[in-house]
């Protein structure tokens, strides 16, 4: 069988070991029941159904002719590398540094991922996501996330 659009073909085989590989590791925690889900139902489900999506953009990648096979361009690494690093920063930096500035943070080294960076944006999106990851995490979940820096003494 040939492979007739290499992107959906590696796409959709991504998509399959992500979703077994969350399924299975949802099965170290309890299902419950469908009445009353225990921590492991949500995310086998998810797991499940992604991996039922890579199979469906497999078999597409594999009937559906395209013009040229569709073929994978190199690796954009530098987005690679800024989003990861991004994101490991603020899990270092929140506990330290809270949602107040690790968020901001955490949004500036993404942008620089982009082709197009304009600071005045990505303030605005800071200041958008920090007050609603705010509102949504600490005042309507209760999560026992810090806000303020650890250095000014303020939880």
């Amino acid at each position: 069988m040939q492979i007739k659009s290499q992107k959906d073909f590696w796409s959709g085989l991504m998509f399959i070991l992500t979703g077994l590989g969350f399924a299975w590791g949802a099965t170290n925690y309890s299902f419950g029941s469908a009445a009353r889900p225990g921590p492991g139902y949500f995310p086998f489900g998810l797991g499940i159904l992604l991996a039922i999506l890579g199979a469906v953009i497999v078999l597409k990648a594999l009937t559906v002719p395209t013009k040229d096979g569709d073929p994978v361009g190199a690796i954009a690494w530098r987005p690679l590398v800024l989003i990861v690093a991004g994101v490991a920063v603020f899990g270092l930096v929140l506990p330290k540094l809270g949602m107040i500035m690790s968020l901001p943070l955490l949004v500036l080294i993404a942008s620089y991922a982009g082709d197009e960076f304009h600071l005045g944006e990505v303030l605005i999106n800071s200041v958008v996501l920090t007050v609603f990851s705010w509102v949504i995490f600490i005042w309507g979940l209760n999560l026992t996330i810090p806000l303020w820096p650890s250095f000014l003494g303020a939880k």
